[in-house]
């Protein structure tokens, strides 16, 4: 675990693959806290237990309050890495749907749109290396990008809860946050570090050769119809 952006009121740490959110003795903000020395660090966001990167942990409590108006209102942008052995069934656009809890923590894609979570990607296909995905999600539902990737026929290499062929981890991977914090303007990225695939000569060259991605052509956002 590192920081990879530290401000006054909050610090962006590189989660890494595994640690989990909410215990109190070996969650992240227990081990941020034990690691670089601080105190009263709170949790604004999560990411699953086996996603690895781009954090964020407020420093105060008011600190703490702003990014909950932020993320509510979804002025900060995340853009996140998955690796599927499995071709999509489209090649880039965005996946929208309701999402239902179904059993064992397991959750699926509706076709109806009362709420829906709305998740934006782009696919790459290369020899001798998984198959990449960087992904927008425009909505902060549990498991959303999983579900959503799933349901192109893609099931994230390493998630066993969606059928992904079984790995060495969970190949999600929390690439860069971007906002805006009282005028100043915050991007954070993070090269995922841990997983052979992740290491992969011809994975990581590719991602270094990309630029923000928030200069992909994405699609406008859509809004959210009623069913």
């Amino acid at each position: 675990m590192n920081i990879l952006f530290s401000h006054p009121d909050f610090i962006v740490i590189d989660k890494p693959p595994g640690t989990t959110m909410h215990d109190p003795q070996e969650g992240v903000v227990h081990q941020a806290e034990m690691a670089f020395g601080l105190s009263d660090l709170h949790l604004v966001h999560r990411l699953d237990d086996g996603t690895s990167g781009c954090l964020i942990l407020a420093t105060n409590r008011a600190a703490a309050a702003h990014f909950e108006l932020l993320f509510r209102t979804h002025q900060v942008q995340k853009y996140y890495l998955a690796l599927s052995d499995k071709k999509p069934k489209k090649k880039q656009g965005t996946i929208l749907g309701d999402m239902k809890n179904r059993r064992q923590g397991q959750h699926i894609l509706l076709k109806s749109r009362h709420n829906p979570a709305i998740t934006q990607f782009f696919s790459y296909g290369f020899d001798g290396a998984p198959r990449t995905f960087v992904v927008r999600p425009l909505s902060g539902k549990t498991h959303q990008i999983r579900v959503a990737l799933k349901s192109l026929g893609s099931p994230i290499l390493g998630d066993a809860l969606y059928g992904g062929t079984h790995s060495d981890r969970l190949y999600l991977h929390a690439w860069c946050v971007a906002f805006q914090w009282y005028g100043e303007s915050i991007a954070v990225f993070s090269c995922p570090q841990q997983g052979e695939a992740f290491i992969n000569p011809v994975f990581s060259t590719w991602l270094n050769s990309q630029s923000d991605p928030a200069l992909l052509a994405w699609p406008s956002a859509p809004g959210k119809p009623n069913a």
